[in-house]
């Protein structure tokens, strides 16, 4: 006695599995391409732009530490939009002139106060810019996150619904073989593999986008504590 095998289980047909999906399979299989193909998308832009600013940064850090005068890196840093240091750098510099135009035009009595105010200005003005940086790295990150972790119970549900829809098939045909079984349980058994498969990249993604924005994080900190001591020795002295 030989089984015949239904083509389904065979060799995956998409357009059957598509055209025999109920309503909320399809719906569930949309919504599940159109979120795989917007996190693609997602991690091709953020790729791209934690690429291009670790590259610029490293670029700004040798051009920093290389160069005498502040005014001459900020003058250098213009055309590195993409690193997050060098905007965090202009930010922290252009309150110090400001500064320094206040000490040159202000009465005596606001002179002598900006040595200590002063600084607390400009660490202000380069916490304000880490912050505005570090939202700009992170922004749709977190979409990501949301897909790695909603888009396996999505596929789970579309599966759910198309065995019910199956069974409930199966109960009024009155027909429980194998091959009435098969084909319609893989096929809802798809809507769980697309969930996987959206969920997987934006997992991985996801991880690799967190550990390097901590790492840019924790470069800005440290840059700013550096600039705001080279300030502290060479500037508001």
């Amino acid at each position: 006695m030989s089984l015949s095998v239904p083509p389904l289980l065979g060799a995956m047909n998409y357009v059957e599995i598509v055209k025999s999906a109920s309503p909320v399979e399809l719906a569930v299989l949309v919504l599940l391409l159109g979120t795989s193909a917007f996190s693609w998308a997602l991690i091709a832009m953020k790729w791209s732009q934690l690429g291009r600013a670790q590259a610029q940064s490293l670029q700004f850090l040798e051009m920093f530490w290389q160069a005498s005068r502040l005014d001459a890196v900020y003058q250098a840093s213009q055309p590195l939009e993409g690193s997050p240091l060098a905007r965090v750098f202009r930010a922290g510099y252009e309150e110090l002139r400001k500064l320094a135009a206040i000490k040159e035009n202000g009465s005596g009595a606001t002179s002598e106060r900006l040595g200590g105010s002063g600084i607390e200005n400009v660490e202000r003005a380069l916490h304000r810019a880490a912050t505005a940086e570090l939202t700009d790295l992170e922004s749709k990150v977190a979409f990501l996150g949301t897909v790695g972790s909603a888009a396996p119970f999505i596929g789970l549900f579309g599966t759910v619904m198309g065995i019910l829809n199956a069974f409930n098939e199966i109960a009024e045909k009155g027909n429980a073989t194998l091959s009435t079984v098969a084909a319609p349980v893989g096929n809802a058994l798809f809507a769980t593999a697309a969930g996987l498969f959206a969920a997987i990249p934006a997992v991985v993604a996801y991880n690799s986008f967190v550990s390097r924005i901590k790492v840019f994080d924790n470069e800005m900190s440290n840059f700013s504590a550096d600039l705001l001591n080279i300030i502290k020795r060479h500037v508001l002295k």
